[in-house]
């Protein structure tokens, strides 16, 4: 489970139907059309029936909205939306580990909102909300911390990653992490993880957090399972890091035209290739991954690109093309939204999402031993 930079996905109870293909080729997710962006329009969300799965996933608001965010998250998450009851949160509370400042992420809240609604997340179909409006999950986080060893948290690769990252500020929260991690899955009662295997160790530790506490209190929460999923490796505009917001690699979902021509034309290409009339070596190439996202028919362009039959130019003016015209639906979606309209998401969703919160506490509370106030 990938620190929330990209997403955690939590399934609650079992499903009658099967689960749907969480990535594959080109669909429709994402669009805004058919949708009423005008408040007046939307039902007020209502818990789904029983044999509905649940899901849960955070992404933190810590700069400008991205294709990794979108491909390796975003888009999965507005096809779950057809099948299953989804929570998506704001992660604000994760993003103070490595931005304190507070006052500058008010913002970058709005942005990562707007940007999700953009791509597809419905507020009718899905609970949107800001995590830190749901207070029940730092309570949650406080308990869990009292029955984790300090050595649990150490072990896990995220914290030595994250401390190289921000050297100035290695803070406890930072450590602790991933018991914020575990109380937003907890909080829903997550019985399963679809994850990469980069994140067994999250969701490792989450599953024995959840172990000791029923075992030292009562049998409060489910132990998640991971689900192994295909995730895709989404590399920056350099081709070296994984793209990043803090490293500066980005291409930008919602950005103008102008700007994603300039992010796209900046990627490095095949460094074995320095002329154009030199074969190509497609599988090195950052530029010609990206056409697997976004061509039905990359493989043409590959064949094209060994023969010395297309120019990494030409290859990156295509491709930029093609993003800004996917992309487009996004935009013109995002131009409409008004923080006003945003705020008022996010204000639903959250006393949604806390509704869900509160059970769960009175539950923790008595198990604990704690006095229930949560039900005056």
């Amino acid at each position: 489970m990938r620190a929330l930079a990209v997403s955690t996905i939590v399934v609650l109870r079992r499903a009658r139907e099967p689960s749907p293909r969480l990535l594959g080729g080109a669909s429709s997710a994402g669009s805004l059309s058919g949708n009423c962006l005008n408040r007046r329009c939307w039902p007020r969300y209502t818990p789904a029936v029983a044999d509905r799965i649940r899901i849960l996933s955070g992404m933190r608001p810590t700069g400008r909205f991205h294709l990794g965010n979108y491909l390796g998250a975003a888009k999965n998450w507005v096809e779950l939306q057809n099948q299953y009851e989804c929570f998506y949160f704001v992660a604000d509370y994760h993003a103070l580990t490595t931005e304190p400042d507070g006052h500058k992420a008010e913002d970058k809240v709005f942005d990562l909102t707007a940007d999700l609604i953009a791509v597809g997340i419905d507020p009718k179909r899905s609970v949107l909300y800001l995590q830190s409006k749901v207070p029940e999950v730092a309570e949650l986080t406080l308990l869990l911390s009292m029955v984790t060893p300090l050595s649990w948290v150490q072990r896990v690769p995220t914290f030595k990653e994250k401390a190289k990252l921000h050297p100035d500020n290695v803070n406890l929260g930072l450590l602790s992490y991933p018991i914020l991690q575990g109380a937003d899955i907890l909080m829903v009662k997550g019985a399963g993880v679809p994850v990469g295997k980069d994140q067994l160790a999250h969701l490792e530790l989450v599953r024995e957090v959840a172990r000791r506490f029923n075992r030292t209190y009562a049998p409060v929460f489910p132990e998640p399972r991971a689900l192994l999923t295909e995730t895709p490796l989404v590399k920056g505009t350099d081709g070296k890091q994984r793209m990043s917001k803090t490293v500066g690699n980005i291409v930008g979902v919602t950005d103008d035209p102008d700007v994603i021509r300039k992010q796209v034309m900046s990627m490095v290409t095949d460094v074995k290739r320095p002329r154009k009339t030199d074969p190509g070596h497609p599988r090195l190439c950052n530029v010609c991954a990206f056409y697997k996202f976004f061509f039905d028919d990359w493989e043409h362009y590959w064949d094209l690109c060994r023969k010395a039959q297309i120019g990494c130019f030409d290859k990156k003016k295509l491709l930029a093309e093609r993003m800004i015209e996917t992309f487009r639906p996004f935009r013109e979606a995002r131009a409409e939204l008004t923080p006003a309209l945003v705020n008022q998401i996010l204000e639903e969703g959250s006393e949604n999402a806390r509704e869900v919160a509160r059970q769960t506490m009175l539950e923790v509370r008595d198990a604990v031993g704690l006095p229930s106030y949560l039900d005056r």
